[in-house]
């Protein structure tokens, strides 16, 4: 049992009764007045602890145990990071809807926020092809759900354990234009490529015209305050063309459908 008293070993025990606790064990003034199993089915008369931090922790190590539970066979697949509010008549959105059936095609599995627009077509794309289309939300105040190309989907209360979800399970990625929250991934990505936290990724900026702003002020403004250091050409390529962006980040992967 996880609680018990013990008589005393001899009438020399100054302490007298041991009380275990599991490993642990209590004598004297530390003996408590209640049970580890006591305490468990009491009632409650506040709820605060739902909200402190310990129980958050436990939420959080939750959430990773799930995540790599649903993605650990999930096998090669590539990120692909786009706006939402891109509109199904976007030329984008067909490009991003050709990406994920190539990608498939290849035997590779896609993994999108699963949100709509670019996530929408990436996964669209791919589950069409007969492919893994995997589908990674996080909880927001105006959640619209995964759209209904997802066929492996799973919604995260914390942006730092789906962003682990993004980066350990793929081998790549591909950038569609996108906001701040597509910033905020592709950057995430590589700072961790350029730190040495993950092995090299290849990473494509899709849609140079939208781009290219971004590339000039890294390379120009940023290059020239000495706060980087010139951008490795084959870590990041910019380019129209979908099926060099599928070739570019298919590169670190051998591809069983190739």
């Amino acid at each position: 049992m996880a609680d018990e008293k013990t008589p005393a070993e001899s009438h020399d025990n100054p302490l007298g009764t041991t009380y275990h606790r599991g490993p642990v064990i209590m004598r004297g003034p530390m003996i408590p007045d209640s049970t580890t199993t006591g305490n468990l089915l009491a009632p409650e008369e506040s709820t605060d602890w739902l909200h402190m931090d310990p129980w958050r922790v436990l939420r959080i190590q939750a959430e990773f145990v799930d995540g790599f539970g649903a993605l650990a066979e999930l096998g090669p697949a590539v990120t692909c990071f786009g706006s939402a509010r891109t509109p199904r008549t976007d030329p984008m959105y067909r490009a991003a809807r050709h990406v994920g059936r190539k990608l498939a095609e290849a035997g590779v599995a896609v993994i999108t926020g699963g949100g709509p627009g670019i996530m929408e077509a990436v996964n669209c794309g791919a589950a069409k092809a007969g492919g893994k289309s995997v589908g990674l939300g996080i909880e927001l105040p105006h959640e619209q759900g995964s759209n209904k190309w997802v066929n492996l989907g799973m919604t995260f209360r914390y942006f730092f354990v789906r962003k682990t979800m993004f980066v350990k399970y793929s081998s790549g990625a591909i950038i569609f234009p996108g906001g701040f929250g597509t910033l905020d991934e592709a950057f995430e990505l590589l700072t961790l490529v350029q730190t040495h936290k993950v092995t090299r990724v290849p990473v494509v900026l899709f849609g140079s015209e939208y781009w290219h702003g971004l590339m000039e002020w890294l390379e120009g403004t940023v290059l020239e305050a000495g706060a980087i250091s010139p951008l490795d050409p084959e870590l990041v390529v910019v380019t129209d063309d979908e099926d060099e962006a599928v070739r570019v980040a298919l590169s670190a992967i051998d591809c069983p459908g190739a």
